[in-house]
């Protein structure tokens, strides 16, 4: 099973839902984390200034969901370099997933006329897709 993650608080909720049913199934959980570019940038100012990518950051937002997720299901990582949509569904296929699980943001309105990475990945998904309800 592959659920797709970035730092905010509903794909977070995401791969709680998706651990839930990893549980339920026996199932083993892979998330996932995508990043725009990972070529080096500078964050903070000054003394407190630091290069990091966006592999990096994507990185430590795998490691932190992950350890919230670990217990009693096994769960692995991966971030790669791309569209969120095209990442999770080449590392469903490279994992071969059975389901793949995203969460529901921009679902709605304006959102869904441009497009969500949920869309996206529905219509190119090499497995069932499930998306779970990560908005008010």
């Amino acid at each position: 099973m592959v659920v797709g993650v970035d730092a905010s608080e509903t794909a977070l909720t995401a791969a709680q839902e998706a651990a839930v049913i990893a549980r339920q199934l026996g199932a083993r959980l892979h998330v996932v984390s995508a990043v725009g570019s990972s070529a080096p940038m500078k964050v903070g100012t000054g003394a407190n200034a630091h290069v990091a990518s966006g592999i990096t950051k994507a990185e430590q937002t795998l490691a932190d969901v992950a350890s919230r997720l670990r217990g009693e299901i096994e769960v692995s990582v991966a971030a790669a370099t791309g569209k969120p949509a095209d990442v999770i569904v080449a590392e469903a296929e490279r994992v071969g997933a059975d389901l793949i699980v995203v969460g529901s943001r921009r679902m709605t309105g304006i959102g869904r006329v441009l497009g969500s990475i949920a869309n996206d990945v529905a219509h190119h998904a090499p497995c069932s897709v499930y998306i779970a309800k990560t908005t008010g």
